[in-house]
């Protein structure tokens, strides 16, 4: 290493520490002053350690929300989807003009990783038939009836 490079890191070592110090002997009001102010941000660790007078105290409860769209759908038996199926039926005779695929599963409160299999299965049966394409997708109930 050159000299004049190991002047330079020396130098700004020294005003790093010296910096560091600065901050540290630094009331909480002064730093607040200099830099515009506390924001409505969460509290600071300097902050709370403040508070506290330095004694250690318990990590405050995070609740964490857990949303249940969160990793896969589990594994449905036959009987799961068929009984999805007559739900679905069910529904969708109550309404002659027929439902879309969002408004059944608004009726039914299912997952929407849960429609697709159902439905299909009703439309192979015969107890469902379609009309239109993709979102504007319109499911009535068929007249076939359920094979098991």
């Amino acid at each position: 290493m050159s000299n004049l490079q190991q002047t330079i890191e020396a130098h700004a070592q020294k005003f790093a520490l010296a910096l560091v110090d600065a901050l540290r002997s630094a009331s909480l009001d002064e730093l607040a002053s200099v830099t515009g102010g506390l924001t409505a941000a969460a509290p600071s660790r300097a902050a709370r350690s403040e508070k506290t007078n330095g004694a250690t105290t318990a990590a405050p409860k995070v609740t964490k929300k857990v949303s249940k769209k969160a990793g896969r759908l589990g594994r449905r038996s036959p009987d799961d989807i068929a009984k999805t199926l007559d739900q679905i039926v069910a529904v969708v005779a109550k309404h002659a003009e027929g439902l879309r695929a969002e408004q059944i599963k608004a009726a039914l409160n299912l997952d929407t990783r849960e429609m697709p299999r159902p439905l299909a299965e009703g439309l192979k049966s015969g107890v469902l038939k379609k009309s239109g394409q993709k979102r504007a997708t319109v499911y009535t109930a068929g007249a076939a009836k359920k094979r098991k």
